[in-house]
């Protein structure tokens, strides 16, 4: 063998032996389950899941808790809530200070907002149709003044319209934008904020400075204020609407978020995954030294944040944390065993493991050895059972016969047990419409008509005229059905648990179950007579459930979101001169006395308020839920080493298969190679 091959063939033996160094570090590699790469030293991220994709991220339109969880810490409000108060309480966000309100009289009345100097938006490319080369600009009230118009637009449909409304002019400007678009294609063909700077905006939308936005509202609706603490009212530039048109690569605006928020979405995956990273130009990063309430972590409002350590944090500038990894879990089991294995930061408690992981009301010592924290609130909702007003048998039609019917229904149904059979105990029995923490709940309170009293509830049939539930028109049990479009085994399973109830006095329901649009479609037509809903508070004012009683949102005449189609005139009265009132002793007797006619009436069964139980690791710091679908992560911190330390505990790769693998690879192959280079000397 010549000089030249001996040098090629050692050669080629040594990568050989790179080759099984090689394939060792990757065999080591492949033992870990760490779906993750390695975090960038330093940085502090926060991981974790949705299931569901979000349908848009508009903020004229995204109305669910998935998309809130971007819109929200994307898009920045003028308003905000404090963070450790609660009940909760607004503050100022993006505008100096909480609006003054000016009476103008007659009910009509004037909010006036100033804007914080000197905001930017997030960086973008949309903002070169502005200015060459521009990334950013500063916010004015224009960009509200702009949402606020998107909101009235039938072309965006928005589903808050309606307490947009109370707004002078804002449904006008609608019906004048939908004319001039059906009489006038050029009109129709340019961007909408030609449009609407063409048509004069909103009649009781003012920007009489840059910084300052006036509202006049036509009729008292103080709860305009909590609408300015949701992405429906944040600035939005009219570049992004403009430049993200789905057109020529271009993603659309309802995919491509440009806010003002404490993060921006770096990635988009709407299907498997996204991230948030810490946006430079908020104004928390960008000016500090302004101590803005929503841009520091606040002083402790109540014991509890001094218990937990939350103290320590006052005054430190916020975002607490640089990135936010959401990934996309489809089924509930491995979303938890990855919590558990310390790849995600906080985790819901999935039915299976409740009992080995919650233990009379406490962690479980496994959980407490790993260093877990149990969080526990009480959702600000309602689920309830309806019946259908314009029914002739449960409805109005039927006046004290089905009054009492609905009563003997009611008091027929052990909710507590339906708690500890369904969701692990998880929940709190309703009284009223109302939840705890929103004003007018009272704990105190005890509807008569609302307890498991089957004796009365017999009376109440008799009374009623179905004596031991016989029909006398048919001398057979009356016949009701209960519409649900939950049609998997366990929805079923929740709806037998009422029939089999009411079958305990006489009552024959049969369970009527379609697929979604069915369901919408029956409730549209008004041929349903018993139905299950719930509601979640878009703001913590009783007012915000309330008018889910209220006629005029009645579903048969208004197609509002009263499914019960109840209507009572003094109920009526009664929820329009609450829902003006600020809090005090007024408006509470007026509360009172609209529960009182709830409790006798009973359009609903109101059965439960929701009680989360949330896990989070030891590392995660500063977890106070807000009930209401607001992302905080800015006020979340982590302590990435401590992570680092117990996933490597947690997740110990078991390597003696590799190492047997290596072990007769080496035997296998070293000798070849060894009589490979031998044969070529």
């Amino acid at each position: 063998m010549s000089g030249g091959h001996r040098v090629i063939e050692q050669r080629r033996g040594r990568c050989v032996l790179v080759g099984l160094g090689l394939a060792l570090t990757l065999v080591l590699t492949a033992c870990s389950n760490d779906p993750y790469p390695p975090e960038p030293p330093g940085q502090k991220i926060l991981y974790s899941s949705f299931t569901e994709a979000p349908r848009t991220l508009d903020p004229a339109t995204a109305y669910t808790t998935v998309a809130h969880s971007v819109t929200g810490a994307v898009y920045e409000t003028l308003l905000k809530y404090h963070f450790l108060k609660r009940p909760l309480e607004l503050m100022p966000g993006l505008a100096a200070a909480l609006p003054t309100v000016e009476d103008l009289g007659e009910g009509r009345s004037r909010y006036r907002f100033v804007l914080r100097k000197g905001l930017l938006f997030a960086d973008d490319a949309c903002f070169e149709l502005g200015a060459p080369g521009a990334r950013t600009r500063e916010i004015v009230m224009g960009d509200v003044a702009f949402q606020l118009m998107r909101l009235a637009d039938p072309k965006v449909g928005s589903p808050v319209i309606e307490p947009f409304a109370n707004i002078d002019g804002f449904q006008e400007f609608g019906s004048a934008l939908a004319e001039r678009r059906e009489a006038d294609e050029a009109f129709a063909a340019r961007p909408v904020h030609e449009q609407y700077a063409e048509l004069g905006g909103i009649r009781g939308i003012a920007t009489p400075t840059p910084w300052t936005l006036e509202i006049t509202l036509h009729r008292p609706y103080p709860q305009i204020r909590y609408w300015f603490a949701m992405e429906f009212s944040t600035p939005v530039p009219w570049e992004a609407v403009a430049y993200y048109d789905g057109q020529g690569g271009r993603p659309r605006f309802d995919d491509h978020p440009v806010g003002a928020g404490p993060f921006y979405l770096a990635e988009y995956d709407k299907h498997a995954r996204y991230v948030l990273e810490k946006n430079p130009n908020w104004y928390g990063v960008r000016n500090p030294e302004w101590r803005a309430p929503a841009a520091v972590f606040p002083e402790p409002a109540e014991e509890s944040d001094v218990d937990s350590g939350r103290a320590e944090y006052a005054g430190r500038s916020l975002p607490l944390i640089d990135r936010v990894i959401v990934v996309r879990e489809k089924e509930n089991i491995p979303r938890f065993n990855k919590f558990i294995q310390g790849y995600y930061d906080a985790s819901g408690i999935i039915k299976e493991s409740f009992d080995s992981v919650v233990v009379e009301g406490g962690l479980s010592e496994e959980m407490k050895e790993r260093g877990m924290r149990l969080g526990k609130s009480v959702s600000p909702d309602v689920f309830y059972i309806g019946f259908n007003f314009d029914d002739e048998v449960i409805g109005r039609a039927g006046g004290e016969r089905s009054r009492k019917l609905r009563q003997a229904m009611s008091l027929s149904l052990d909710v507590g047990e339906f708690l500890r059979i369904f969701n692990n105990g998880r929940g709190v029995v309703a009284q009223s419409p109302l939840p705890p923490g929103i004003y007018g709940f009272d704990s105190d309170y005890q509807n008569p008509n609302r307890r498991l009293d089957l004796e009365r509830a017999r009376e109440l049939m008799v009374e009623a005229g179905y004596p031991g539930g016989i029909d006398p028109a048919t001398n057979e049990a009356l016949k009701l059905g209960f519409d649900t479009a939950n049609t998997t085994t366990a929805g079923l399973n929740q709806v037998r648990f009422f029939t089999n109830a009411w079958r305990e006095i006489g009552i024959d329901v049969a369970i009527r179950p379609t697929n979604y649009n069915q369901f919408q479609d029956k409730i549209r037509r008004g041929d349903y007579q018993v139905f299950q809903f719930g509601w979640v508070a878009d703001y913590p004012d009783p007012e915000n459930f309330f008018f889910l009683l209220w006629s005029k949102m009645a579903r048969s005449v208004a197609g509002g979101p009263n499914a019960a189609n109840f209507m009572d005139d003094r109920f009526d009265e009664l929820f329009v001169s609450m829902k003006a009132r600020e809090n005090g002793p007024e408006r509470i007797a007026e509360i009172r006395e609209m529960r009182s006619i709830l409790e006798r009436e009973r359009p609903w069964i109101e059965l439960f308020h929701r009680e989360d139980y949330s896990l989070y690791q030891g590392w995660v710091k500063n977890v106070k839920p807000m009930g209401l679908s607001i992302p905080t992560y800015q006020y979340r911190d982590i302590d990435p080493e401590a992570r680092r330390a117990l996933r490597e505990e947690w997740n110990e790769p078991v390597l003696w298969p590799a190492w047997t693998l290596l072990f007769l690879a080496f035997l296998v192959i070293v000798p070849g190679v060894r009589t490979y280079l031998e044969e070529r000397q």
